[in-house]
């Protein structure tokens, strides 16, 4: 009862960081500080590529001991992770389209649909976790909620900031940004309540969650580190998100 218990808890902390970015609109005039924004994403994409390792797919690969492929669930996973998410971006950009004169708001719309296997991610570690025998720890499913938290900020920050410069009153901003995460928790815990279907897949879908991280990383968020000046202050946030991660999965684990 205690673990479901912390895992609950663990589920909602990538829900809490989108909520804390969207809540900017409140004590923010202008857009984030750039330099903080770009040491910010580049912390997040460091603590995901060291999870994506570490906290996935190790673990996957010493799960799979008994195939006689043994790299096979861990590479099938990560090539269907990062096939997923071009799928659903393809989707996204197919739903652009106007209404009633007036363009979708596609960028609430792809951060909520790219929000959902990063919710199946942190779902797939605590079920893990639950499960006691994956050696998946209660740590390190934490840290890489937490590192999808702390990217999930600055995506709360886009998508309500912007609509409150439009006109929108700073509640419904806030709303917006917020309602864009609740994806995330629901995600997790759909996969976490699928404990007894996920368990003998755990090897598969632990990878596929590193390959729609990786794909998360490289489409969005490395863009943004180099996009204009500063980008050295995105470097050194992935060197010191990724060492951290990268410590505290081998110290702990």
């Amino acid at each position: 009862m205690e673990k479901l218990f912390y895992s609950i808890l663990g589920i909602l902390i990538p829900f809490i960081g989108t909520s804390l970015g969207s809540s900017f609109v409140f004590f923010l005039k202008k857009e984030m500080n750039k330099k903080f924004q770009k040491i910010l994403v580049g912390f997040a994409a460091g603590v995901m590529i060291a999870a994506s390792v570490w906290s996935l797919i190790l673990p996957a690969v010493e799960m799979s001991e008994n195939y006689s492929l043994v790299w096979l669930p861990a590479a099938l996973g990560f090539a269907l992770g990062v096939l997923f998410l071009i799928l659903v971006h393809k989707i996204a950009l197919k739903c652009e389209e106007k209404k009633n004169g007036k363009k979708m708001n596609m960028l609430t719309f792809s951060v909520t649909l790219h929000n959902i296997p990063e919710g199946m991610a942190v779902g797939v570690c605590f079920a893990g976790f639950l499960s006691g025998n994956s050696g998946i720890m209660l740590i390190e499913s934490i840290i890489l909620a937490l590192g999808i938290a702390i990217q999930n900020i600055p995506e709360g920050a886009i998508i309500s900031m912007p609509m409150k410069m439009e006109g929108k009153s700073k509640g419904k901003a806030f709303l917006a940004g917020v309602f864009s995460g609740i994806v995330e928790p629901i995600a997790a815990l759909v996969t976490i309540l699928l404990l007894n279907l996920v368990v003998p897949l755990l090897p598969y879908l632990l990878s596929f969650a590193a390959g729609a991280m990786i794909y998360v990383v490289v489409e969005e968020l490395v863009p943004e580190i180099h996009e204009g000046a500063k980008s050295k202050l995105g470097v050194i946030g992935v060197t010191i998100g990724f060492i951290i991660m990268m410590v505290l999965d081998i110290a702990l684990g």
